[in-house]
Order: structure tokens, then C-alpha cells, then sequence
């Protein structure tokens, strides 16, 4: 790593090393948080982007913001790069992700949140001139809190297609028909974000923080230039940027892959630069931290099955919902304890390869050692008590995969034909050395530290939340009839042990073409 910047400019090297040491100081404005990715500079220094594809002439940009056009694939022989006789499908996901989340700054009338709405979508329609929704150029998800529909959309005052005038919070919101027919009662697909039984943040560090933020901005590209041009271009303050609209409470930068084409992967190269606990353990190539590849192609959903609209019986925007064409998101920040998964921090722990194979997919499996990509053999409920009568264990894919798979062949509303065992959740994470974030606007509360750690900010889509709640309880062994008898923290509970929430919140996704404040333009 000392001989990553000898060919780089005097100048450039010596802005890189101021601005690490102002990241590293914990002196960082926000102004300089905007401009300066800091740390995450080197990772441009440190690996090459693979070979993408452009969008053609022509070709239409997907309704959905949350799509990313023309992701590679390779396959993947086990080992965690691509092969000429690998057999496992493997989605090559974008290197850089950035997120960050804002509270509003526009007086809660008509007049201003329409002319807000008006200047941000011409800020992304000018971005978009540029970019294309691609790793090579610029991917842009807006997403939208609860708090914004509550304080700036109380009620809708004009009749359209879509609602009657006077309609109110938040009754205007896409309604999750499964979990309401579960519960009893009116369930929407975006509901306020809540903490499971194994959330525990670090010691010291307090409650879950369930965040209340009108707004998140998530920017990924294999290029940090194109990026920081797009956070520009959003959290600028001149006339022709948008910055003038936030008051922006977070920014959370982080990384993914960087291995798969035999190089030595960011995870790896990361983890060593900053000497984080475990870090002289992480395989070589090995996509993130803990290890095992994340984004195996038949472990994602495909298409735009995570849409709203898209299975029959999921949410009521069939077939002419506003918020059509949206998705739900769940983000969250955790801490990963390095040290115990690779068995390095005193028992308990994970010592051998075969204790996080087991802890990571399910017990029983049989895997050549030091396997990093392994498609994970579907199971089902019963399967899993079965494993934990005969393992005392279970395992974290393993335990999801109930509430993650369809059960059954489905027809979606657009005619595509989902086999059994298709994977719903779309998930979009990415592993940072922030601690928890790169800036945040509440240091105290959100018990910001200079020093780096290992962590994952958490991204994941799904038609409802009610659906990513079923999934995140199933993970702790809590399903809807029974529960696992063993502790979610546990060693025997999957990856639960070593890790440490300190954030979440939960945001609607809206379609493309109502990213930009949506629902303002009904407002009288």
C-alpha cells in the first residue's frame, strides 16, 4: 500500500493527505464532507474498475430509480474471481456507494414545495444528461421518509387520477395488503422503522437510533469523480444546485468488491490500510468483510419484482398507483466485530472456516475450505427447527429464505412468470470504515469517532416493509407461529453475535418520475 500514490502529482498527493488527516482529525465541516470523499479517495488509487457497458443509443431509462442499468455478471469458480470454468453466477455491483440523508429546508406551503420540487428535478434531469444510470456513469435513488408525508403532505387538495382531494396522511400511501390482511387492520408499505430482538448496539453506544430524516440521497458509480459531481450538483449552494433545499444530517460513504477480476479485493486492501481488529484474516479477493460473495445472482431479486406493483396481492398501486414503479428501502448501520467472526478476539467465536459456514448459509454443508462464493441451498421452515434440534445451530441465509423466497410459482401483474424460490429483497449494501458516518450534523447523538471501524451500511428494497420485517424477525429465529429456541445473540444464531446496529429507518421509494418531492404537486 505505501507505494499506491508514487506516480500520482505533488499536488494531488499532498490534497489527498490533507484531507485524509482532516477526515482522521474529526475536523471536518460540512462543506468539506460535500467536497472531499477523504479516506474513500484512496480507493480509486487501489482498484480498477471492471469493464462496463454503456446504455445504447436509444435505449430507455427503467421507470424504477432503484434499477441499476447493465450490471456485469461473472461466474465465479468458488474462489471469489471470475474463471473461465467458474459455474456460479455473480452480479458485479458498483464500487463506490454513497448515501446521505437530509432533513428538509422549504417552508411547509404549496408555493415553495412546488418550487422546490420543480428546481431538484431539474438538477437530476441535468445529471442525467451526463450520466447514465449505469456503474460507468452515475446510479441516483431519492428516497423520502415518513416525516416528510406527515409535515409537508398532510392532506392532498386537488382530485386527480390517483386520490380524491382532502385525502390525508397517510392515507395516500401505498397500502401493504399482505400484512393487512395478517394484522387485522390497515398496513402501509412504509412504516416507521423498529428494533428486533438481537439489535445491540456496541457498548456505551446507546439505544438504536430510529432516524427520522425527510429525505436520503444514494449515488453509486465505479467512478468517486462521478459521484462527488452528483453530490455537487444535489448539495451545491449555487442557483443551479439544489442545496439550498437540505439540511443535510449524514453522510455515509463506503465500498464494495473490488476482487473479482484477481485483484486484491477493497475489503482486503481496506481492513489492512486501517488496521481494523480481524482485518490480516479477510480472504484475499473476498467481496466484503465477512467473506462469503453477497451478490450471487440467484440470491437477488431479478427484474422489477421488488416493485410495489409487481406481485398480485403485495400493495394496491395495480395498475394505476401514484407511487407505481416505487419500491420500499430499509437502511441501516452496523458494526462488525472482525475479530470474533475470524477467531481471533478470545471465545466465543468463529475459529474455523467451517463454524462461519455454518453461521453465515446453515450447518451440515460440505464445501471445499476457503470457499468465498457459494450458492446457498434453498431451505425451508421446518428444515431450519431441523438444524437447530440436530446442530444447535442455524444459519443466517438459511433462516430468511422462508420469508425471502417465493413459495410458489407466480404470475406477476406484468405476465412474468416467478418460479418457486425466486428471491423478492433486492439488497444494495456496502461495507465503510465510518464510525458510524464520515460526517454527521449530531456528533453526540450519533456517537460519531475519528476512528475507524468495520461496519455495513445496510440497503435493502422490498415491496413493503412489512415484508423486510418478517425477514429481519426471521433472522432472529421469530416466525409468524414459532420461534427458535435460542438466544438471537447467540453463537448458534447465525451472524447475529457479531453484529452491532446503531441506525435504521425506513423510506419510500418512489418511481422515477415522482422522485422529486413527490406528491407536492397536489397540494392547493
Amino acid at each position: 500500500m505505501a507505494n499506491d500514490n508514487e506516480d500520482m502529482p505533488a499536488a494531488e498527493q499532498q490534497q489527498k493527505t490533507q484531507s485524509r488527516r482532516r477526515f482522521l482529525q474529526g475536523t471536518l465541516t460540512l462543506g468539506a464532507a460535500l467536497a472531499s470523499a477523504g479516506i474513500y479517495e484512496i480507493i480509486d488509487t487501489i482498484a480498477h474498475p471492471p469493464e462496463r457497458v454503456a446504455l445504447a443509443d436509444g435505449q430507455p431509462w427503467p421507470p424504477e430509480q432503484y434499477i441499476i442499468e447493465n450490471l456485469s455478471v461473472i461466474m465465479d469458480n468458488g474462489s471469489g474471481i471470475n474463471s473461465s470454468n467458474g459455474t456460479i453466477p455473480v452480479v458485479v455491483h458498483p464500487l463506490h456507494d454513497h448515501m446521505i440523508t437530509a432533513k428538509l429546508n422549504v417552508p411547509a406551503t404549496t408555493k415553495d414545495l412546488q418550487e422546490a420540487q420543480q428546481h431538484l428535478e431539474s438538477v437530476l434531469l441535468g445529471l442525467e444528461q451526463k450520466f447514465d444510470p449505469t456503474p460507468g456513469g452515475l446510479s441516483i435513488v431519492i428516497v423520502w421518509g415518513l416525516p416528510y408525508f406527515h409535515n409537508y403532505i398532510p392532506s392532498l387538495g386537488q382530485t386527480s387520477s390517483f386520490f380524491q382531494a382532502g385525502t390525508r396522511y397517510p392515507d395516500y400511501l401505498p397500502i401493504d395488503l399482505a400484512t393487512s390482511k395478517l394484522e387485522g387492520h390497515t398496513v402501509y408499505a412504509v412504516q416507521d422503522a423498529m428494533t428486533f430482538p438481537s439489535d445491540q448496539p456496541p457498548a456505551g453506544f446507546g439505544p438504536v437510533r430510529l432516524e427520522q430524516n425527510d429525505v436520503a440521497v444514494l449515488l453509486r458509480s465505479d467512478s468517486l469523480a462521478n459521484i462527488m459531481e452528483g453530490t455537487n450538483a444535489i448539495f451545491g449552494t449555487a442557483s443551479n444546485q439544489a442545496g439550498s433545499l437540505f439540511n443535510v444530517t449524514s453522510i455515509r460513504r463506503g465500498f464494495t468488491g473490488g476482487g473479482f477480476y484477481g485483484q486484491q479485493s477493497l475489503a482486503s486492501k481496506l481492513a489492512l490500510e486501517f488496521n481494523l481488529p480481524g482485518a490480516a484474516s479477510i480472504p484475499t479477493n473476498a467481496q466484503i468483510f465477512m467473506g462469503f460473495t453477497s451478490t450471487i445472482q440467484s440470491t437477488l431479486s431479478p427484474g422489477i419484482i421488488a416493485n410495489l406493483e409487481t406481485i398480485p396481492g403485495q400493495t394496491n398501486q395495480w395498475p394505476n398507483g401514484y407511487f407505481k414503479r416505487g419500491t420500499t428501502m430499509h437502511l441501516s448501520h452496523m458494526f462488525e466485530d472482525l475479530a470474533t467472526w475470524y477467531g481471533s478476539g478470545g471465545p466465543p467465536n468463529y475459529s474455523t472456516y467451517a463454524d462461519r459456514l455454518q453461521a453465515m448459509l446453515r450447518p451440515g454443508l460440505s464445501v471445499p475450505e476457503g470457499t468465498l462464493t457459494v450458492n446457498p441451498p434453498i431451505e425451508s421452515k421446518a428444515q431450519v427447527f431441523q438444524d437447530v434440534q440436530q446442530y444447535k445451530v442455524y444459519g443466517h441465509t438459511g433462516s430468511m429464505q422462508t420469508i425471502t423466497r417465493q413459495d410458489s410459482p407466480t404470475t406477476s401483474n406484468y405476465g412474468t412468470v416467478y418460479p418457486t424460490g425466486t428471491i423478492v429483497n433486492q439488497r444494495g449494501d456496502f461495507n465503510t470504515v465510518d464510525n458510524p458516518f464520515y460526517y454527521t450534523s449530531d456528533p453526540t447523538g450519533d456517537h460519531y469517532s475519528s476512528k475507524q471501524a468495520a461496519g455495513m451500511h445496510f440497503i435493502t428494497f422490498q415491496p413493503t416493509i412489512g415484508n423486510f420485517n418478517r425477514t429481519r424477525l426471521a433472522m432472529d429465529g421469530h416466525y409468524s407461529d414459532k420461534t427458535i429456541d435460542l438466544s438471537p445473540r447467540s453463537f448458534g444464531a447465525g451472524i447475529n453475535s457479531v453484529l452491532f446496529t446503531t441506525h435504521r429507518q425506513n423510506y419510500l421509494v418512489p418511481p422515477r418520475i415522482h422522485r422529486s418531492f413527490p406528491l407536492a404537486e397536489f397540494l392547493a
